[in-house]
């Protein structure tokens, strides 16, 4: 099939890669000329593993290329992904802005039946809308459909996410357009729900809301063991063995962050206000995410009595391991508070230092754990990074002016940091 992915962000990219490997002819589309000559290079433009090697291989077979014409992209295509940001603006409600100006482009340029499809995280209606800008171009009803097809990708396992999803979701008007999408996803063999699009729509914000308040529960009862000396990992270990509630999402930490449950949460809570609907729940699971990492920073600043004068290192910066994005990263509000406070932050991550170097220039950036450790006051684990689990932890102390480690994951086991001189704080214990 011949398909068209306008965008070559996260999303855009990983879409338009495997569709590729599954020997669809792609056309990604970016306004960034830059980007754009960097991808025909075969040069990756986002950190995810496995990616560059995908991009290299479906190009080099050309099933893959480039292009910074939407309507270039769109004549030769049956199928046209919006894949564009969709970044909260300052009331957390989703912009807009990138989705309607994509959509003018397409309206502009279709010919021939196209069916467009938005792959972005947009509220309810937002597939009426595309609708209706690209009928405003002159672009007769029976030659376009919109579909929703949101996308459920995790970084750091996107590419698997995207060839074995659990499941995927097509919202659409008439059975035709969706049926096009199904042709397409076929070769995946994954289970399919065809729904009208505005379920389509709230399926994304409702899942990442969901996953976003399991979460915030686990981290609001970290609190109580902490108050009452239980094991946040025993009291998540009962929890998820019941059939009902499952395992996975009771990992007590720093809280969530990253580019979609930050920003999905926001945007599910204004979709409903929008809808005269006060999701209350919602927002005290902002709440207490919020509240979770200034939380953890103040049980630090007390044990030192205060920040001072005193050297904090920090191990892992992104907000999860395997991707190098720090968008709503919880090492960001715990260098600002520590700096704020007069603390000095050294920082060792392996991917995404300079990113955040642009923010704060003034941490002091290390070569490995190590020499974070250096002289410090303490150490906190912010990202669990594999190289970080099995880390000596006697070396770890050998190099520390004061031996005390904040584990913000709740990796290394209390045996393991009492053997190597460490005293160790945990989130909920």
């Amino acid at each position: 099939m011949k398909v068209a992915v306008v965008g070559t962000g996260y999303v855009g990219l990983v879409t338009g890669v495997v569709l590729a490997s599954l020997g669809n002819e792609v056309v990604c589309v970016d306004n960034d000329l830059a980007k754009v000559e960097k991808l025909k290079a075969g040069i990756p433009t986002i950190y995810e593993p496995g990616i560059e090697e995908l991009l290299q291989r479906t190009a080099r077979e050309n099933f893959l290329r480039f292009t910074n014409s939407i309507s270039e992209a769109t004549r030769s295509s049956e199928v046209v992904f919006i894949a564009v940001g969709t970044p909260p603006s300052d009331d957390g409600t989703p912009d807009l802005t990138a989705v309607r100006a994509v959509a003018r482009e397409i309206g502009k340029a279709i010919k021939a039946y196209t069916v467009v499809v938005n792959k972005s995280t947009v509220p309810v209606g937002a597939g009426d809308l595309v609708g209706q800008i690209i009928a405003e171009q002159g672009v007769d009803p029976a030659l376009f459909d919109v579909v929703s097809n949101p996308e459920f990708l995790r970084e750091g396992s996107a590419i698997r996410d995207t060839l074995e999803p659990d499941r995927i979701v097509i919202g659409a008007k008439k059975p035709e357009a969706a049926a096009k999408l199904v042709e397409l996803y076929a070769p995946l063999d994954r289970p399919t729900l065809i729904t009208d699009l505005n379920s389509a729509e709230l399926i994304k914000y409702a899942s990442n809301s969901f996953l976003a308040m399991k979460i915030s529960y686990i981290n609001a009862i970290s609190r109580l063991c902490e108050a009452c000396d239980a094991k946040v990992s025993e009291v998540a270990q009962g929890m998820g063995a019941d059939k009902r509630i499952g395992a996975d999402f009771l990992q007590a930490g720093l809280g969530w962050g990253g580019s979609c449950f930050p920003k999905d949460v926001q945007g599910l809570i204004k979709t409903a206000e929008k809808l005269h609907y006060d999701f209350r729940l919602l927002k005290e699971v902002v709440n207490i995410n919020d509240d979770q990492t200034l939380h953890f920073v103040h049980r630090l600043r007390t044990r030192l009595g205060g920040f001072a004068g005193k050297r904090i290192g920090l191990m892992g910066l992104s907000f999860k391991p395997n991707t190098d994005d720090i968008r709503d990263a919880k090492s960001l509000v715990i260098i600002e508070q520590i700096i704020k406070d007069g603390g000095h932050v050294s920082a060792y991550d392996p991917i995404s230092m300079s990113h955040v170097e642009k923010i704060y220039p003034e941490v002091r950036y290390a070569s490995n754990v190590f020499e974070v450790a250096e002289n410090a006051d303490a150490i906190i684990l912010v990202t669990e990074w594999n190289e970080f689990k099995q880390l000596d932890l006697a070396r770890l102390a050998s190099v520390m002016r004061q031996k005390i480690l904040f584990d913000g994951r709740r990796i290394y086991p209390p045996a393991a940091a009492e053997r190597a001189g460490l005293e160790l704080h945990s989130i909920g214990e």
